[in-house]
């Protein structure tokens, strides 16, 4: 589907307590892109206690109140978008320069969804690695942290995210994408914190995320996975 001067992107970004890093992102996106193609910016907010709405206000962001879950609010900014284009993007991850331009060119050349490769902020050799694996077009080398960007028509086609998965959301609407879809992993990259591997130590997080495929592979449903997480890794 060519794009057109019509064809504009919303930034959806959910967020909860994200004082710290939510200002630098907006400015990087607002240095990064344009007016030309980003229609709006929209930080979906699930009930910060901090300055994280407070900041975002200060840019040219539309700030929305949301019941908490990332799925939840990722639906709700969906429902509220204006642009033809979704992106949806973490509060701790910066897309590539001219983001806007690369997806409205891979838009254009037929692919209604897909994600930027990944590397961390981290120069931990196990990170790196891991984050290699991100230009593999696979099921299992997804994630939210890459980034996502979505037609809304599409979007709306396939249901969006489903508000019963509290974590692994952005994985399970992915698997959904890989089989009615042609998605496509974008060679530029996104660059993502890696604040949980050093909050939690890089083996724990692996290994307990590497579970939580596992189990999903193996059946385990929503509050299973979402159990498991507050257990292991809630910080």
């Amino acid at each position: 589907m060519p794009h057109t001067i019509s064809t504009k992107i919303s930034i959806i970004i959910p967020v909860l307590n994200e004082g710290s890093i939510i200002g630098r992102l907006l400015e990087y996106i607002r240095q990064n892109s344009s007016s030309e193609t980003i229609e709006e910016i929209l930080v979906i907010d699930g009930g910060s206690k901090d300055a994280t709405i407070s900041i975002a206000q200060e840019f040219n962001t539309r700030v929305v109140s949301s019941k908490k879950g990332r799925a939840s609010q990722m639906n709700l900014g969906a429902k509220l978008a204006n642009g033809r284009l979704l992106y949806f993007l973490h509060a701790d991850t910066i897309p590539p320069k001219k983001f806007d331009k690369i997806i409205l060119e891979a838009h254009s050349n037929g692919h209604e969804t897909g994600c930027f490769r990944m590397q961390f902020d981290s120069k931990n050799i196990f990170l790196r690695s891991f984050a290699y694996l991100s230009r593999i077009n696979h099921t299992l080398c997804r994630g939210g942290d890459q980034s996502l960007f979505i037609s809304k028509s599409l979007f709306e086609k396939e249901k969006g995210f489903n508000e019963d998965y509290l974590i692994y959301e952005d994985s399970e609407f992915i698997r959904r994408l890989y089989k009615t879809t042609k998605f496509v992993v974008l060679p530029e990259k996104v660059l993502t914190s890696a604040r949980k591997y050093r909050e939690k130590g890089w083996i724990k997080v692996q290994f307990h995320f590497g579970m939580i495929h596992l189990k999903n592979y193996l059946g385990a449903g929503p509050k299973n996975l979402y159990k498991y997480y507050l257990k292991h890794l809630s910080i």
